[in-house]
């Protein structure tokens, strides 16, 4: 198959894609969102074609104005590959600059780096304080992989006796990735913030993480923590620190705190729900007079560590399913043969099998045979479809039995905001459709990393912000609610 090159700039990234490669396939990787995930309709994922060509549909020439057109921006959702190309990325900027009611930030001088310490992804974004503008980005999987994929595997690993390798490892591979920013902008570094989940903000900064390996999981009192570059083995110059956000108890980490300011539930008159759908899941329920959160073990399933054929969102996965003519037909990253599916293709495939009235009310395949064939040889088993139910369950339970906690319904809520990277891609209709999420449609939002765009709000953030959510969050032990075996056991069914 014909073969083309995308070069980005300013990252200095070169791609290697086959002939009619999505932009929004390959990008999302280099710390892009799409918060609309994929349909055109948001506006956020403008690149600039510097140069080549991108053919351009007129659904397409609709969603840009005709300066932005004439200027080269093109929507990366609507765009493939079909020749050598090099594109600009303004990657985020919109979404630090599009609501000033939600985000209001005093220009300062200097520059920031803001970083995501995901537990499958880290994701570093050099920022010009006096104007918020993204210079640069880099992203890269978290070398703990090799510890295993999820949270619980990590734990053990350090509580084996791996917790000092693991240290270096984290803290080495951010470094790079920094030092990486400041190779190319050549600028002096003011002050990095770095948030993560509660696991990954242990390792890092060299905590004990075994009260996370049993019930009742209970972490001391971490609060923000305060690094100096010699401090972590890094070889730049920083200004001021290296600040670590504190997490808010036992799974909920900095990352759900960053999320929380990101959205601006803290200070809203209306019930506004946060999810995000990442290795762990986590939510939150909530206005400026009370929040509720907890964390769920959700994210194995949806990121396919549970699943037979299931593999993250990389080349050879399918990414989406949908329905032509009574038949199945997928979208696969890479435009390759299929090799696995990925948790917004799994979510897909639910809805579609169940509207197809190929499984039952309980998830059991129709037919009575033992795997589904959904798209060229990748099957779905009666075990990952039990994967499936457990994880949309264990959403659905902890968001009902936080609405209970603050005496609301579920049709209270009337904002709920997907986050993490997984979320820009799944269609939303499909995830009402299978129980996961008991709200309408349209209250419904797809937000993107918002961890990484509330680190970049505290880069400017000088208030006691932090301590007004910490203020007046609560953390809720799902296990522990006397109702939980029985929400759980009902969310389960379709």
């Amino acid at each position: 198959m014909k073969e083309h090159l995308i070069r980005l700039h300013p990252l200095g990234k070169e791609i290697q894609v086959n002939h009619q490669t999505p932009l929004i396939d390959v990008l999302h990787e280099y710390g892009i969102e799409f918060p609309c995930g994929g349909k055109g309709t948001c506006g956020k994922c403008k690149v600039k074609l510097l140069d080549g060509s991108i053919d351009v549909t007129d659904f397409h020439r609709k969603k840009i104005t005709e300066k932005e057109y004439e200027t080269g921006w093109r929507l990366a959702c609507l765009s493939h590959c079909t020749g050598d190309i090099t594109l600009e990325v303004d990657q985020f900027n919109h979404l630090i600059l599009a609501d000033e009611s939600e985000y209001e930030y005093v220009p300062q001088s200097g520059y920031g780096i803001a970083v995501d310490l995901g537990t499958t992804t880290l994701v570093a974004q050099l920022v010009d304080l006096s104007t918020a503008k993204v210079l640069a980005a880099e992203t890269m999987l978290n070398p703990q992989v090799k510890y295993g994929a999820d949270l619980i595997s990590r734990i053990q690993a350090c509580v084996d006796g791996l917790e000092s390798e693991m240290t270096q490892s984290i803290r080495q591979a951010v470094g790079q990735m920094i030092g990486k920013l400041i190779g190319k902008h050549d600028v002096p570094v003011k002050k990095i913030v770095i948030v993560g989940n509660t696991a990954m903000q242990l390792i890092f900064s060299g905590d004990d993480v075994s009260p996370l390996a049993a019930y009742p999981f209970r972490i001391k009192d971490v609060g923000e923590q305060s690094f100096s570059g010699s401090e972590l083995n890094w070889d730049f110059q920083i200004l001021e620190k290296v600040q670590f956000f504190p997490p808010i108890e036992s799974f909920v980490g900095s990352d759900i705190l960053a999320g929380i300011v990101a959205t601006g539930i803290y200070k809203k008159d209306n019930y506004v729900a946060l999810v995000d759908l990442g290795t762990n899941g986590e939510i939150v329920i909530g206005n400026k007079h009370q929040m509720v959160c907890a964390s769920t073990a959700a994210g194995p399933a949806f990121e396919g560590a549970n699943i037979s054929m299931g593999m993250r969102a990389v080349t050879g996965a399918i990414s989406s399913l949908h329905i032509e003519d009574g038949q199945i037909h997928a979208d696969v990253i890479g435009k390759t043969s299929a090799k696995g599916i990925c948790g917004s293709a799994l979510i897909d495939a639910i809805a579609i099998l169940r509207r197809l009235e190929r499984l039952g009310q309980f998830g059991e395949i129709q037919s009575g045979e033992e795997k589904i064939n959904l798209f060229e040889g990748v099957k779905l088993s009666q075990k990952d479809i039990h994967e499936f139910q457990l994880a949309k369950a264990a959403i659905a339970a902890g968001l009902s039995i936080l609405a209970s906690s603050i005496s609301i319904n579920m049709s209270d809520i009337d904002e709920l905001y997907i986050a993490g990277g997984f979320g820009s891609y799944i269609n939303v209709e499909h995830v009402i459709e299978t129980g996961m999420l008991e709200v309408e449609a349209k209250k419904v939002h797809k937000m993107g990393n918002t961890a990484l765009i509330g680190a970049k709000i505290f880069l400017f953030n000088e208030t006691n912000v932090v301590s007004e959510v910490l203020s007046k969050i609560r953390h809720i032990n799902l296990e522990g609610d006397p109702n939980f075996m029985d929400i759980y056991v009902e969310k389960m069914q379709f």
